[in-house]
């Protein structure tokens, strides 16, 4: 069976529907580049008798674009072959393309990647209009660039400043917004509608010929030598370096495919795309990025972490004490997605003040025209607040988001907890204290979870899930429905302080902080922070965290270790901290000072008092920046080995995919471990070693490292 459907009419109209044997969605593999020659060379031999041709999809999207797996294969030894490949693929659809009849593309789904640059090859696009279907060229978020022809495409028919959010940051777009951006040229509100304009168009238009293969033609807003085009290209390069700082291959190549492609004909800048695609795809980055951000995070979507055997939940009543920051966040985050949420504090006035944060982030969205007046009121209507326990009567999950005080959440826990509904869940949002410490003051301890949330909790797509020792599977299976359920990412850990997420995190501000306390100038520190793909620098993300939390969270940290019998071995960092709260009376950001200056009417910056504090001008001077580097990358990977030795992650891709959405670890490795995978185990091993030997014991290689070392195996 072709994964094309060839249907010539009587009315001399050609339908080619797509439609991929054995699959929910249509892919560019190997069954349909066979498809399309073949139906290329049919259409050839039908000329005569065609009018115009309408491409369609007979799936619920129009067309999902590559094949990731087949691109996560290629390596450098395949490069010409690949190259060919694509090549022949995009020569099948540029003779669709200048075969002179109308191509029209009726698109009745998501046109994703491939699927859109197939429908820009087309003369006409008519979409329907649905603002669930997306379209775009989002092959930059997962390291690769558009290369069916995106990049020579768009631009000559938006213009190349118009194009450059689409291409190099993969921007994706409702039909609404795609019509106005000039991706496509028409809307339709049925399927009959769509089909019945793409008739139209071909009646109107008997013979059809793409703009740049036209006599004459000028590229929208100014070709790249174009003087005002030219102004901004020469600072294209830098500005996009400031923005991936050197880790990100993908949107610098899309810039020289597009602006080099843009100087020459359409089909030798076609080649130019082929070439800089298929050096992303044998590169290190992609393989990254594709094997994180698909293959693992679909594998953890579609359920991987959650035990089997339990039916789905569906969640209807939630109860969320503490309406701070945090409490207020998973109200939100909770009601926006159709579930009643009763948000408790210690008076009805701070449970109203955090929901005022669901209406001030409910009114942007009204503003922007992403939501009705209605929806906003029927959403906030959903969230209760109180200072009565009382009112959490019949809730299916009660999560406590209080201060990170045992002792307070165990009494708020005493209190709420007899609320639930039969077999209903209590979760805590600690960040750090063990839940089976925090169980303990549960009736039923195997009904007891943790639900890691991470601030700010609107935009932050995780949620750690921690299994505490009593903890049931049928718990935590609820709980990664909840999870689910509000449109987050769930992974699973188990217990121990400080849990995955935030014993890395502390190695990573710690080390950060450590750097300060050896005299290295705070501009490196953060640098190196940037240059190493992390979001922010280590002393900027302490200000947002707090110096005191930090302080507090050590505190009870010291306490917990010591009353169990360990012995607290402290931190470099830690005379920081004390110096800088204590004698300085700088904690963070809330408190309007610490590491950096936060001035009314201007942009943050680093305290001047840090230098004459810490810095010592001839270590600042000596220091490497690869050093400083390793160092942040280093420390995060090693503590996340550990907790994979020590059994707090179950498996890899937990690790992976926490580290980045949780931590903020450098995307372009794929994760924490995928950073020593690609790095090679046996050379991350021994420069771990050389680490540990010039600045400290945290960098010591843990066992289960050396031992995957000495057979040099990678983490799987």
């Amino acid at each position: 069976m072709s994964a094309i459907r060839y249907e010539l009419g009587s009315d001399q109209i050609l339908t080619l529907t797509i439609d991929m044997p054995g699959q929910s969605a249509n892919t560019m593999n190997g069954a349909f580049r066979d498809a399309l020659s073949e139906t290329v060379a049919r259409v050839q031999s039908d000329l005569d008798t065609v009018r115009g041709i309408i491409i369609t999809s007979a799936k619920k999207t129009f067309f999902a674009g590559g094949d990731l797996k087949e691109l996560h294969k290629v390596s450098r030894a395949d490069a010409k072959a690949f190259e060919d490949m694509v090549n022949g693929l995009k020569a099948d659809m540029r003779a669709l393309e200048t075969c002179g009849k109308p191509v029209v593309a009726a698109i009745n789904g998501a046109a994703l990647g491939g699927g859109l640059e197939l429908a820009l090859a087309c003369h006409h696009r008519v979409v329907l209009d649905n603002d669930a279907i997306q379209l775009g060229l989002p092959e930059v978020t997962l390291g690769l660039l558009p290369g069916g022809g995106g990049t020579q495409r768009l631009p000559r028919m938006i213009g190349l400043e118009a194009a450059f959010p689409l291409l190099m940051e993969g921007k994706k777009v409702n039909p609404k917004a795609a019509l106005k951006a000039g991706l496509i040229d028409d809307l339709a509100e049925s399927v009959d509608e769509m089909i019945t304009k793409a008739r139209e168009f071909i009646d109107a238009n008997p013979k059809c010929q793409q703009p740049w293969d036209q006599k004459g033609f000028k590229l929208p807003g100014g070709a790249p030598h174009h003087p005002a085009m030219a102004q901004k290209l020469a600072i294209a390069p830098a500005m996009l370096r400031q923005k991936t700082k050197g880790c990100y291959p993908a949107p610098e190549r899309i810039l020289s495919a597009a602006v080099e492609g843009a100087q020459v004909d359409f089909d030798s800048g076609s080649l130019i795309e082929t070439r800089y695609f298929a050096e992303l795809v044998i590169g290190q980055v992609a393989k990254n990025m594709t094997g994180t951000f698909w293959f693992q995070l679909n594998d953890l979507k579609a359920g991987g972490s959650r035990p089997a055997g339990f039916d789905t939940e569906t969640f209807s009543k939630v109860g969320i004490l503490g309406a701070g920051m945090m409490g207020a966040g998973i109200a939100y985050s909770t009601a926006t997605r159709g579930i009643d949420v009763v948000l408790k504090d210690v008076s009805v006035e701070n449970a109203e003040k955090g929901k005022g944060y669901s209406e001030k982030l409910l009114a942007k969205k009204v503003s922007r025209g992403r939501m009705t007046e209605a929806r906003k009121a029927e959403t906030l209507a959903r969230i209760q607040p109180t200072d009565s326990a009382s009112d959490l009567e019949g809730c299916d999950l009660i999560i406590e988001a209080v201060f990170e005080d045992s002792g307070l959440k165990a009494k708020v826990t005493q209190e709420a907890e007899p609320k639930l509904v039969n077999n209903g869940i209590f979760a805590s949002n600690t960040s750090t204290i063990p839940i089976t410490q925090l169980a303990q003051a549960s009736g039923k301890p195997e009904n007891f979870i943790g639900l890691h949330f991470f601030s700010p909790v609107d935009k932050m797509q995780l949620v750690e899930i921690i299994v505490g020792a009593k903890t049931s599977d049928e718990t935590l299976a609820r709980a990664f429905d909840y999870v689910q359920q509000i449109g987050k990412i769930p992974i699973v850990v188990n217990d121990s302080r400080g849990f995955f997420t935030s014993r890395v995190f502390g190695t990573f501000v710690n080390e950060g902080i450590s750097m300060l306390a050896e005299g290295i100038h705070p501009s490196s520190i953060e640098n190196a922070g940037l240059f190493a793909g992390m979001p922010v620098g280590p002393l900027a993300i302490s200000d947002e965290v707090s110096l005191t939390l930090m302080q507090h969270i050590r505190a009870q940290s010291k306490n917990d270790t010591e009353a169990a019998g360990g012995v607290w071995e402290p931190h470099p960092a830690e005379a920081v901290i004390d110096r800088m709260v204590d004698e300085q009376g700088r904690k963070g950001k809330a408190a309007g000072a610490g590491f950096y200056e936060y001035p009314e009417n201007g942009k943050k910056h680093l305290w001047p008092g840090l230098d004459q504090l810490f810095v010592d001008n001839d270590k600042a001077h000596a220091v490497q920046l690869q050093d400083l580097k390793d160092r942040i990358l280093f420390i995060q990977a090693i503590e996340t080995v550990r907790c994979l030795e020590e059994g707090v992650l179950r498996n890899i891709e937990d690790a992976n995919i926490g580290s980045i959405f949780g931590i903020g670890f450098a995307a372009w490795t794929g994760g924490a471990i995928q950073f020593i995978n690609q790095y090679g185990v046996r050379a991350f091993t021994e420069r771990a070693s050389e680490l540990a030997a010039r600045y400290g014991e945290r960098f010591t290689p843990p066992g289960l490292l050396v031992e995957k070392a000495e057979g040099n195996a990678a983490f799987v």
